[in-house]
């Protein structure tokens, strides 16, 4: 009988450390997060282009609770190896926005944003063998059984 996939993370020590890392960035900023949704977004006086940003943000409403909250839960959930690699591509979108808004936005926090996206791209390379199956073909096996009926027919 063939073994089953062997699912190993590339880089262990390094992941743990990294994955560790990177769940402890996401909680304590969605906790944050969640915080501005609830006593708004600090600002200079007089707002700079980004205060206006986030200022605008704020006045829409733009889910910054709900931001905060999915980056709370990712955060949690990197935390147990069992569920990281579903945290990491949960996490994957988050990240990537916020690459996206230090490139054009908030240039002052770009080593950050840089540090953020890195992070998450080192956990999917290091987790891509749970990845795998969703870029892969079907890996069903064919028994001998299998193979004799087919013969048959």
């Amino acid at each position: 009988m063939p073994q089953p996939d062997q699912r190993n993370v590339r880089l262990p020590r390094l992941a743990l450390v990294a994955r560790i890392l990177f769940a402890l960035f996401l909680f304590g900023t969605g906790i944050m997060t969640m915080g501005f949704a609830f006593n708004g977004y600090p600002v200079s006086d007089p707002p700079d282009d980004l205060g206006h940003f986030m200022l605008a943000l704020q006045n829409t409403g733009y889910l910054i609770f709900w931001v905060g909250f999915f980056k709370t839960v990712t955060g949690t959930l990197m935390f147990f190896q069992r569920t990281s690699p579903l945290a990491i591509l949960m996490s994957l979108p988050y990240a990537f926005n916020i690459l996206l808004y230090v490139t054009f936005f908030a240039d002052q926090y770009r080593v950050i944003g840089l540090l953020d996206f890195g992070a998450c791209a080192f956990l999917i390379y290091c987790h891509f063998d749970w990845y795998r199956p969703i870029f892969g073909a079907s890996t069903t096996v064919s028994s001998p059984a299998s193979q004799g009926e087919l013969n048959a027919l």
